[in-house]
C-alpha cells in the first residue's frame, strides 16, 4: 500500500533535506528578526509526514495553535491506521472488513493487545483467561443500589468502572507488566457484566451472572436478556451481529475518548480510572452518542411521508437540522465499517422482522432515498456505522439509553491497548497542552470599596 502524501498530490513542493542534514526538515522563518529554524520531519509506515515541534518553544519561543488537535500528532502508535480520504481502516495492518468477516471479537482483542493474530493455542488460552475474569466482586452489586433507578446507564458505567480500583488493589501498579496485564484482562472481561447489570438495574430485574461456557458476545446477550424464570435461547444470528458490532467499534485511532484515556494515563493514573475517563468522554453526542442521535432524528422525522421534507432541510445551509448517521468527520469516503454493518443490519432485520416497527421501516426508507440522492452522492454523505448500529440495536430490543454503553463495551479493548502502548512508550510525557491567552493583561488590584 502506497503511503499517503497529500502535499505531493496537490502539486506542492516536496520536503527536501536541509543543507548538511541527513533527515528531512521544514524551515520556519521569522521575517522580523531574520532568524530561521529547521524543524525535523518524521515519517511513519503509512500516512502523511509530521513536523516535529517538540523543541519549537525552546528554540523559537512560539507555540502552535491547533484547536481540537486535528493537525497535531500527540503520540506514536502501531495499533490503528485510518486514511479517511480512501476509506481505509487497519488494525495492526489488517483490514477492518476482513477482520469483521473472518475473525471473532476475542481474536481481534488479542490482535490489538499483542500486535499479531493468535494461533489456535494462544486464542484458546486468551478466551479461557478472559472468561475467568467476567464475574464482579459481589459487593459491587450493592454499589448499583446507590444509583437512582432512572439513572442513565452511562452515568452508572462511569461510577462502577471508576470504583473497580477500590476492589482490585492487586492490579493498580502500572509499572508492573503483570499487573497491567491482569488489569487489562479484568476490564475487557468485566465490561459486559457491568453493562448488563446497569441494564437490569434500570428494569428492576435481577442480575444475571456470566457463564464460562458461552462466547463473549453470547455471554453479553445472555446477561442482558435472560431472566431466572425461563431459559433464554441465544440466536446465532444476533450473537454474530453483536460480535461484529464489537469488532467494528473496538478501536478508531486517536479519537476523543481514546485521547482522554491516554491523557489521563499520562499522569500515572490507574487503568480503571483511565477507562472511566474514556467512558465519560464517549458519552458525548458528538462521539459515542451518535447512534442514539440517529434514533432521535428518526423520531423527529416521524413518518416516511416526511422524509423528503427533512432531506430538503438537511441541504439548507440556513437550517439547523442535521441528517444524523450520514457522513463522518474522518472519512471523506464510505466508512469501511458501514459496509459490514449494513450487511449485518440486513441479517438482523430478516431475523427479527420490521413489519411492526414504523421507526425501523422509516430508517430503511431513509437509507434508500439518501443513497439515490445526487446531493449525498456528490458530497459522499453515505450512511455511517452509527446509522446502522442504531437500527440493529433497535431491532434487537435494546433501548436507546444503552446504545453508548454497548459502544463502551466494544471500545474498552482499544482503550486498554492504547493505554498499554502509552505506558510502554519512553517518549511519552504527561499531557499538558498550551494555549493562546486572550484575556486581560496584568492589572492592579483595587480594594472592594474603591471599585466602580
Amino acid at each position: 500500500m502506497a503511503k499517503t502524501n497529500k502535499a505531493a498530490a496537490a502539486g506542492k513542493p516536496a520536503l527536501k533535506p536541509v543543507a548538511g542534514g541527513a533527515k528531512k526538515a521544514m524551515k520556519l522563518s521569522d521575517p522580523n528578526s531574520g532568524k530561521s529554524w529547521d524543524l525535523p520531519v518524521m515519517s511513519g509506515s503509512l500516512g502523511p509526514d509530521v513536523i516535529d515541534v517538540r523543541k519549537l518553544y525552546a528554540d523559537a519561543g512560539v507555540f502552535t495553535y491547533d484547536p481540537g488537535f486535528t493537525s497535531t500528532a500527540s503520540c506514536q502508535s502501531k495499533i490503528t491506521f485510518i486514511d479517511g480520504d480512501e476509506g481505509i481502516l487497519l488494525h495492526r495492518g489488517y483490514d477492518i472488513a476482513e477482520l469483521a468477516e473472518k475473525s471473532d471479537f476475542m481474536e481481534v482483542a488479542y490482535l490489538l493487545l499483542n500486535g499479531d493474530l493468535p494461533d489456535e493455542t494462544q486464542k484458546n488460552k486468551f478466551e479461557y483467561d478472559i472468561s475467568r475474569h467476567t464475574m464482579l466482586h459481589e459487593q459491587i452489586s450493592q454499589f448499583y443500589r446507590g444509583f437512582r433507578r432512572d439513572a442513565h446507564p452511562m452515568a452508572v458505567m462511569c461510577g462502577v468502572v471508576g470504583a473497580l480500583s477500590a476492589f482490585y488493589h492487586d492490579s493498580l501498579d502500572i509499572n508492573d507488566p503483570h499487573q497491567r496485564m491482569v488489569a487489562s484482562y479484568r476490564l475487557i472481561a468485566k465490561m459486559p457484566t457491568i453493562a448488563a447489570m446497569a441494564y437490569k438495574y434500570s428494569l428492576g430485574q435481577p442480575f444475571i451472572y456470566p457463564r464460562n461456557d458461552l462466547k463473549y458476545a453470547e455471554n453479553f446477550l445472555h446477561m442482558m436478556f435472560a431472566v431466572p424464570a425461563e431459559p433464554y435461547k441465544i440466536s446465532p444470528t444476533l450473537a454474530r451481529a453483536m460480535d461484529r458490532i464489537l469488532i467494528l467499534h473496538a478501536d478508531h485511532e486517536q479519537n476523543a475518548s481514546t485521547s482522554t484515556v491516554r491523557l489521563a494515563g499520562s499522569s500515572g493514573a490507574n487503568p480503571f480510572a483511565c477507562i472511566a475517563a474514556g467512558i465519560a468522554s464517549l458519552w458525548g453526542p458528538a462521539h459515542g452518542g451518535a447512534n442514539e442521535a440517529v434514533l432521535n432524528m428518526l423520531m423527529q422525522i416521524g413518518d416516511k411521508k416526511n422524509i423528503t421534507e427533512f432531506i430538503k432541510k438537511s441541504k439548507d445551509p440556513n437550517d439547523n437540522f442535521r441528517l444524523m448517521g450520514f457522513g463522518h468527520r474522518v472519512y471523506k469516503n464510505y466508512d469501511p465499517r458501514a459496509k459490514v454493518m449494513q450487511k449485518t443490519c440486513n441479517e438482523v432485520l430478516a431475523e427479527m422482522g420490521v413489519k411492526n416497527d414504523p421507526l425501523l421501516q422509516l430508517a430503511v426508507e431513509l437509507e434508500r432515498i439518501a443513497l439515490q440522492d445526487d446531493y449525498f452522492i456528490e458530497k459522499k454523505l453515505y450512511p455511517n456505522v452509527d446509522f446502522y448500529s442504531g437500527i440493529i440495536f433497535r431491532a434487537m430490543g435494546i433501548p436507546v439509553s444503552m446504545f453508548t454503553v454497548l459502544f463502551a463495551v466494544a471500545r474498552t479493548v482499544g482503550w486498554i491497548s492504547q493505554w498499554t502502548e502509552m505506558v510502554d512508550d519512553p517518549s511519552q510525557k504527561i499531557g499538558r497542552p498550551r494555549q493562546l491567552y486572550t484575556g486581560a493583561d496584568k492589572r492592579p488590584y483595587v480594594p472592594v470599596k474603591k471599585r466602580k
